[in-house]
């Protein structure tokens, strides 16, 4: 029996329980807990009670205090007040090795990634290092096989795409076999398929006695998996509920306090092309990478175009020659508002008039430990002066502006954004980017771990900077969302970009199917059927 066996082995009989007196005791119970911020009550006198095999919610805005309560389970954070017994025995959890060592373990939002290392060695540090890396290694291509979450331990963390990232965490704290499982937004930038299999895990999981705390912003998911829902709001709980009994519109009405406005999407006709892409042809720079092949793309004013796949399928690489990151293109296969821009710098396009969202929001999309104000000069040069002279009044109220505007939880424009929660940070640069009016607007991940009032007011701003004029191309995994803003729909697979099919007539189905690369044999029946009627019509 290798070490890892048995280990897993060693879990599985903890899990047990160990005996009658353990069994019947709750897996987990968080009493009285409390945890103060400056100018934040992040938990205020939360109580919370987890049971062996059950998979609980926990639902709230963003800002609520979720993470927060996670991390003080999890070691990671230290609470001011209240205490936390595990299996009916007082706990107290001073960092994350010490919640592993009890059976804890925690996939997180922002991923707790080295980017040096690779898939490999990066779940190696949550595991028993009498275990051999190359025992790992197959251990790690066994559960990838297994639960479809397709990854190579060999690769480089700084590599992989958000989507391929997710896949690493939730694998990692997977083969720790743990007694309680914490998972933040873990299918955020998953698809559906994935999505599926990971529930069938889930469930498998709860079904060996297995506890597990799920935050998730998807009320159907919820809905779906859950079999008990805890609601916070503002630090503090505010209901708890069998979210099986319950509809998305009460879970709404419980988390935001009403349900989301619906979206107006109106049928328009598009305008000028602002994005044209033509025979981009781009060898990968990364042994990991993808190589983009003969990619053809137009955005034309007036319409938001979307890009569904799976994560690792050549988005990033188009992202970066989109967006100027990547400027070895040739500089007629990439035409911005009627210019040649394929060698030019990211500067230079948003001098055109291109605005983008990166898909990570820490580290590209944001600065961590800069000011919210200052985060805004990365893509913005309002407040500085012909002269170089930063105008700081002005620079604080646009902050303030796009705060209120797109009601972001956070102390003020002061504040750094490695403070904020991911959701939040995600309005944040969201709502910099949109206030810019734009001429194009590419976007990836829209709504990554947004609640759904905040979700619904990005996708009606998207729409509204459409309905302007503006070009938007967004870049999503989240089919529902794609569905939902989209005027016409391509899928990305293997560097390929299928053709573009108006949203009217495209199904699910259908884009689950070319997200695999199957698009060929849709696109010639196609073709065949417009023949037909061209010869019916003679």
């Amino acid at each position: 029996m290798t070490s890892i066996q048995h280990t897993q082995a060693a879990g599985a009989s903890a899990r047990s329980g160990g005996g009658d007196a353990t069994a019947a005791a709750p897996r987990l119970t968080l009493t009285g807990i409390t945890k103060q911020y400056p100018g934040v009550l992040a938990n205020d006198n939360v109580s919370l009670t987890v049971r062996p095999g059950e998979i609980h919610a926990v639902l709230g805005e963003n800002g609520a205090g979720k993470s927060t309560l996670m991390k003080i389970i999890y070691g990671a954070v230290k609470p001011d007040a209240g205490e936390l017994h595990f299996d009916g025995k007082p706990a107290h959890i001073r960092n994350p090795h010490e919640a592993r060592e009890l059976g804890i373990a925690m996939v997180f939002q922002h991923f707790s990634l080295f980017d040096t290392m690779s898939v490999a060695e990066n779940v190696w540090l949550g595991l028993d290092k009498r275990i051999a890396l190359s025992e790992v290694k197959r251990q790690i291509n066994k559960v990838a096989s297994a639960y479809g979450l397709s990854v190579d331990p060999e690769r480089p963390v700084h590599t992989l795409g958000v989507g391929e990232m997710q896949r690493v965490e939730i694998i990692r704290a997977l083969l720790a076999r743990p007694r309680l499982l914490i998972l933040d937004e873990p299918t955020s930038v998953l698809t559906p398929q994935a999505v599926e299999k990971l529930f069938v895990t889930l469930r498998q999981l709860a079904a060996e006695g297995c506890s597990i705390l799920y935050i998730s912003h998807k009320l159907h998911e919820i809905r779906a998996l859950c079999t008990a829902c805890t609601v916070m709001r503002g630090g503090r709980i505010t209901g708890v509920c069998d979210p099986r009994e319950e509809s998305n519109a009460s879970l709404s009405r419980m988390m935001i306090g009403a349900e989301p406005p619906a979206l107006a999407h109106h049928e328009r006709a598009p305008g000028e092309v602002m994005l044209r892409v033509e025979g981009l042809d781009l060898k990968r720079e990364s042994p990991f990478g993808i190589d983009l092949s003969d990619i053809a793309l137009e955005v034309r004013s007036g319409e938001v175009v979307g890009i569904a796949g799976v994560s690792g399928n050549g988005q990033r690489e188009l992202l970066y020659a989109l967006s100027g990151e990547d400027p070895r293109a040739q500089a007629s296969s990439i035409t911005l508002c009627g210019k040649p821009a394929g060698r030019l710098s990211p500067g230079k396009r948003r001098a055109l008039g291109l605005h983008f969202v990166p898909e990570e929001r820490l580290g590209r999309g944001a600065v961590p430990e800069l000011s919210l104000a200052h985060n805004m000069l990365l893509t913005r040069n309002e407040a500085v002066s012909s002269f170089g002279w930063l105008r700081t009044n002005r620079l604080l109220q646009q902050a303030e502006s796009i705060i209120e505007r797109f009601k972001v939880k956070a102390p003020g424009p002061h504040a750094p954004a490695r403070s904020l929660s991911g959701g939040n940070l995600q309005k944040y640069i969201m709502g910099r980017e949109i206030d810019a009016q734009p001429r194009l607007l590419i976007v990836a991940q829209p709504t990554w771990g947004v609640d759904v009032g905040a979700a619904a007011q990005i996708r009606g701003e998207i729409l509204a900077l459409r309905d302007a004029g503006c070009a938007v191309l967004v870049v999503s995994e989240e089919l529902d969302e794609l569905f939902e803003i989209c005027d016409r729909l391509h899928v990305i697979a293997k560097g390929h970009l299928s053709p573009s099919v108006p949203r009217r007539e495209a199904t699910v189905q259908q884009i689950g199917e070319w997200m695999s690369g199957l698009w060929h044999a849709d696109v010639q029946s196609a073709l065949g059927q417009k023949q037909e009627s061209a010869h019916a019509a003679a």
